[in-house]
């Protein structure tokens, strides 16, 4: 391999600010352990610090003064009327975030030092205590930087609805113009985008684009997509290298290309990169490698798309000219074993600025703001799920359907690696569910090594997860779960093909809670032949489980179907019928479909969302659940269950 030859993997924006995503890193670890120059860059980070500058919100401020008044939003007038505050407070506030500055909580919790515009009125929502202080129920006397980081977060969102408002209407911090990407048929819409004039943002991501090429001077580009939300920023990135780099290789992967680009057939998408590869990166991005350096033919390529040209030295019948081109797009994959799991190599994150994320805190709960607060090292205990059965995932993909392992030592030997490089101790295991016999072999290793770390992850609540397994794993430095409750409803648990039953959750999750762990469920709604009174039961046993303190956390998502899963690809047997999609050239995801019950479910959603954020807070548990659809016209029916079942199934199992 030419010494010459150097990979630059990108995070391109938006992801998360807390973090950097972890494809990178496992990546460019993966690259070093097989001697290649591997770097890597967080352009999400990089646009984010650049805007929250005096000089980036200088900036903004100009775009805001060119809209006509009357076209300001509330946010926009807001900014203007204050933007002297927020100029002289943008530099501490993210100094703050960052852990650089603790000693201005005290300034900040006072509320007399950040401007304050429309988001801050959700703080009306909270109950005074009599204090005077609406947040002193959740940070108390003591919890003045967390409260701080709370109000910070507030000051940024209100910064973020200016952006969307003045800049760019795309703009947001996750989601950020994901309706270009999504499920959409054709390139149409994205092709519209990149073709309009730059906006403030655009210029800004070019600008560190450039930076980033001139600093590692990469012969290849590896751009890594996990959400619909990054897909748009992606390819400004390329875009740009196109424009000034055009002798550099690009390629484009990661977890929104694995899932709805595997049809992908239009040629316009390779005008901004030259690769487009699927599932896990790293045998494709080797055989790629290997490819451009005259070792690999492309007809070897591994789990690829290219573009091929079509040369006609004859124009049509009827028509005048010498020859003619067509582009075609080609997927390629060669027979060769995957990279497994055990020899991934372990993930790397030098070249990030570890210092510079910013720890926000969205949401008051104990659980809930582990996604967004402080620095973990993200990792994989297995590949793929173990019990790949739930009838609404992807299980015919391979992120899901291949399973493999490592051993306990190699993933600690992994763990104590990552510790020695970031100085940090916290870890987030990013599987799509934690096996429980690999846990508890990881969590015996760590307490032999005296490796003290802090984890949470992801599992299914299933019965192996014993009282003293979860006593084990909180030794070993487990301090959360998270796991899928989908719908709190037996028949429809059978029907996903979940493998566990409501009362068999309360088990595990109660296990878990008198450990010290906290839970976070995730639940759905709108699955296929879900009535009003299946709703309303699932919400009364989500509020005895909160009751119970079985979960301290969780959200409802409303059920998609997709064309990966089992009810995407055999519909009546979940008794409803699919809306046939147009054709598709781009992406290929969520399908709409008929359920035959016709229950309103996103009326239903509404009181589901408003229930789940109260009971977080610790906030009307006891009260009778209808109370949550009375926006609904008609009549709701009282639940099915009784009002102690949870309860009664915890203490039969006590016995």
């Amino acid at each position: 391999m030419p010494t010459d030859f150097r990979v630059l993997s990108v995070i391109p924006p938006m992801t998360q600010l807390n973090t950097p995503y972890p494809s990178t890193a496992y990546l460019t670890g993966f690259l070093r352990s097989r001697g290649i120059d591997a770097v890597q860059e967080d352009l999400a980070l990089a646009l984010v610090l650049q805007l929250f500058t005096p000089a980036g919100l200088e900036a903004v401020r100009g775009r805001a003064l060119a809209q006509p008044e009357a076209q300001r939003s509330g946010s926009v007038h807001a900014f203007l009327d204050q933007f002297a505050d927020y100029r002289a407070t943008i530099g501490p506030a993210i100094a703050y975030l960052q852990g650089r500055d603790s000693t201005l909580a005290h300034r900040i919790a006072a509320r007399g030092l950040l401007p304050e515009g429309p988001r801050f009125s959700a703080l009306d929502a909270y109950v005074d205590d009599g204090s005077g202080d609406p947040l002193a129920w959740a940070f108390g006397a003591l919890g003045v930087q967390d409260k701080a980081r709370h109000l910070c977060t507030l000051y940024l969102n209100d910064l973020a609805d200016v952006l969307r408002d003045a800049v760019d209407e795309r703009f947001e911090f996750v989601r950020y113009a994901e309706s270009l990407a999504s499920s959409q048929p054709t390139f149409d819409p994205l092709a519209a985008a990149l073709a309009a004039p730059p906006t403030l943002v655009d210029d800004l991501l070019s600008d560190l684009t450039l930076a980033a090429i001139h600093r590692h001077k990469p012969a290849l580009v590896l751009l890594s997509v996990p959400f619909p939300g990054s897909v748009y920023a992606a390819l400004r990135i390329a875009q740009t290298i196109k424009a000034h780099h055009p002798h550099i290789r690009i390629a484009l992967g990661g977890g929104f290309v694995n899932t709805e680009l595997r049809e992908l057939s239009d040629p316009r998408v390779f005008d901004f990169v030259d690769f487009v590869t699927l599932d896990a990166g790293e045998r494709p991005v080797l055989s790629l490698i290997e490819h451009l350096h005259g070792q690999r033919g492309r007809q070897r390529l591994q789990r690829t798309f290219v573009l091929e040209d079509s040369t006609h030295p004859n124009p049509p019948p009827g028509e005048k000219g010498e020859k003619t081109s067509t582009a075609t797009v080609r997927y390629v994959n060669f027979a060769e074993p995957d990279i497994p799991f055990e020899d991934v190599g372990t993930p790397t994150w030098d070249g990030l600025p570890l210092d510079r994320y910013l720890s926000l805190l969205d949401m008051l709960n104990p659980m809930h703001r582990l996604w967004s607060d402080g620095r973990w090292n993200k990792l994989t205990v297995a590949h793929g799920c173990y019990w790949k059965k739930c009838s609404f995932c992807d299980v015919s993909l391979d992120y899901i359907g291949r399973y493999e392992t490592a051993t306990a030592e190699k993933l600690a030997d992994r763990i104590q690696q990552i510790v020695e490089e970031t100085g940090q101790t916290g870890f987030h295991f990013v599987d799509e569910a934690a096996p429980p016999k690999a846990l508890k072999a990881l969590a015996e290793e760590l307490i032999r090594r005296q490796l003290n770390i802090s984890w949470w992850g992801n599992i299914r609540f299933e019965k192996t997860f014993t009282p003293e397994l979860a006593e084990l794993l909180a030794q070993s430095g487990c301090i959360a779960m998270s796991g899928g409750l989908e719908v709190a409803s037996d028949r429809l648990l059978t029907l996903m093909k979940k493998g566990v039953s409501v009362e068999q959750v309360a088990r595990v999750t109660k296990g878990f809670s008198d450990a010290g762990i906290l839970v976070h469920a995730y639940l759905m709604y709108g699955f296929p032949t879900q009535t009003l009174q299946d709703t309303v039961d699932a919400l009364e046993y989500v509020r005895q489980l909160f009751e119970a303190g079985c979960i301290q956390s969780g959200f409802f998502h409303r059920f998609s179907c997709t064309v990966h899963s089992p009810v995407g690809m055999d519909p009546t047997a979940y008794g409803i019928e699919l809306i046939p999609l147009p054709p598709v050239s781009f992406a290929k995801n969520d399908i709409g479909f008929i359920d035959p019950t016709g229950t309103d479910h996103d009326a239903l959603g509404i009181g589901l969302r408003k229930a789940i954020y109260n009971y977080m807070h610790g906030l009307c548990v006891e009260d009778d659940v209808r109370r949550w659809f009375e926006h609904l016209p008609h009549k709701v029916p009282k639940p099915t269950v009784s009002r102690h079942r949870i309860g009664k199934a915890l203490a039969a199992a006590a016995h």
